[in-house]
């Protein structure tokens, strides 16, 4: 399906999923800046290091065929956040994998978008992608995202504590799902 942003690479009944581009950076700026959105991080990235995950993401596309993919609002033609999937290779027993993961405006929060477009990605990766198993992990703090896990058909692996939030005694104690393909 095109758009004023390029071809989607696969839609939802409310979402269009596609590359990032340039004109990603300010509305990506901004979702990273906001404190609700960002509650379950341990900072706010700047503009510099959201750039910086952004040209990772094309990178990562380029490479596996797949990245935590902008998504629009299909009725607004709006990017909102990203939904997709991401290499972990922090220190753990179950890195590295590829993990889902979402963030969206919260202007579209409580709207199951999150859910549409974790299941999208994952019938995307079914059908386009060699994965086998597919993580998902957030703090133990962070109900709803644990929510769409649960909803998405994901099942509870363990709790961990995650390397990377060791500083951060809020956020440190997560929980790992996971879904086979």
């Amino acid at each position: 399906m095109d758009n004023a942003k390029g071809t989607y690479l696969f839609t939802s009944s409310r979402l269009g999923f596609r590359t990032w581009i340039d004109d990603d950076i300010q509305p990506m700026t901004l979702l990273n800046s906001d404190n609700e959105v960002m509650e379950f991080f341990p900072f706010l990235p700047s503009k510099k290091q959201t750039i910086e995950f952004i040209r990772r993401m094309q990178n990562q596309f380029l490479e596996h065929g797949f990245c935590y993919f902008p998504v629009d609002h299909l009725a607004t033609n709006r990017f909102i956040g990203f939904i997709g999937f991401s290499i972990q290779n922090f220190d753990s027993d179950f890195t590295p994998c590829v993990d889902i993961g979402w963030r969206i405006n919260k202007n579209y929060w409580g709207k199951g978008l999150a859910t549409e477009g974790a299941l999208e990605s994952i019938k995307y990766a079914n059908k386009h992608l060699q994965l086998n198993r597919i993580y998902s992990m957030a703090s133990k703090t962070n109900a709803k995202s644990i929510k769409v896990m649960e909803k998405i058909g994901m099942t509870y692996i363990k709790d961990f504590e995650h390397p990377k939030l060791r500083g951060n005694p809020g956020l440190k104690k997560c929980v790992l799902f996971a879904i086979d393909l």
